[in-house]
């Protein structure tokens, strides 16, 4: 087998993810010879690109993980879990739920979690996508009553003047008692099973190594937040990045299961996807 080579590694330019592929991809861990180089693209495009299987390593929305299973497993490791907090709705006046759902979304994508979480929240509601970053700005700006953000926009939006209509990740956890899975780690199936448990390993140490070493990791972190200061970085890689994304654990992995068989039934999953067989790379499942 030829390990000995570089693979793409499709990441959200945020400071989660940035913080979590640090040490793979500037060499600050063994990788056994793996290369490991970034694409930086925003969730949905990388949604996207992991349907035509692009890369070999990617960040995805679970949500979006059904349309890929073919190509890809689940990593074990990488997980973004809201527990208890996650995309918000956030709106330029006050508003209730009920005066949200007759309202048009901004929404950061329809393969996104952040979408799926909100259909399951509030049913069918009418959105038009727009880029994850302009969503609050253009909320302020009156161009949309509402919006949902994602991202480090869940630490920032009482400092832009919006209302908080429904946290998403309290929601899901009143509901179910169980973490909101958000985004997860994928890696395509045609490099070969003991190929991408080798790659999982990479990446669960690359987590390991940041999570035990921060100071580098928060400070090239910092560099995707869009401005935010020090404090915030390092607030919004602590949701995100912690002890569930070495490993889901199995209320991650169940919580996964249950918000897809949720988009089963609503019809924004497909029905034909056995949710129960997912396979978690590095598991032991």
């Amino acid at each position: 087998m030829n390990e000995a080579r570089s693979y793409r590694v499709g990441h959200s330019p945020d400071p989660d993810d940035a913080f979590m592929f640090h040490a793979m991809t500037t060499g600050a861990i063994d990788t056994g010879g793996r290369g490991y180089e970034h694409v930086l693209l925003d969730i949905e495009t990388l949604n996207k690109h992991a349907i035509n299987g692009d890369y070999e390593v990617s960040a995805v929305s679970i949500h979006s993980f059904p349309e890929i299973s073919e190509k890809y497993h689940l990593m074990n490791c990488g997980a973004s879990m809201g527990e208890g907090y996650g995309p918000m709705i956030i709106s330029r006046e006050e508003m209730t739920v009920e005066d949200a759902r007759g309202k048009v979304f901004a929404i950061p994508g329809v393969g996104t979690s952040a979408y799926l979480a909100l259909k399951l929240a509030l049913g069918d509601v009418r959105y038009e996508v727009v880029p994850f970053d302009d969503i609050m700005p253009a909320v302020q700006r009156g161009d949309y009553d509402v919006g949902v953000i994602i991202h480090e926009g869940q630490l920032t939006w009482k400092d832009e003047g919006v209302n908080l209509v429904l946290d998403l990740g309290v929601w899901w956890n009143e509901e179910t008692g169980l973490p909101l899975p958000l985004g997860g780690n994928v890696v395509r199936k045609d490099l070969g099973i003991e190929l991408c448990e080798m790659i999982t390993e990479d990446v669960r140490n690359s987590i390991k190594h940041s999570l035990n070493n921060p100071t580098e990791a928060l400070k090239f972190a910092k560099e995707w937040g869009r401005g935010i200061d020090d404090e915030t970085n390092e607030e919004f890689v602590g949701m995100y990045v912690n002890n569930r994304t070495l490993d889901y654990g199995e209320d991650g992995r169940e919580a996964i299961r249950l918000f897809l068989k949720r988009g089963q039934e609503i019809g924004m999953v497909r029905e034909d996807l056995d949710v129960d067989s997912i396979v978690f790379v590095g598991s032991g499942e």
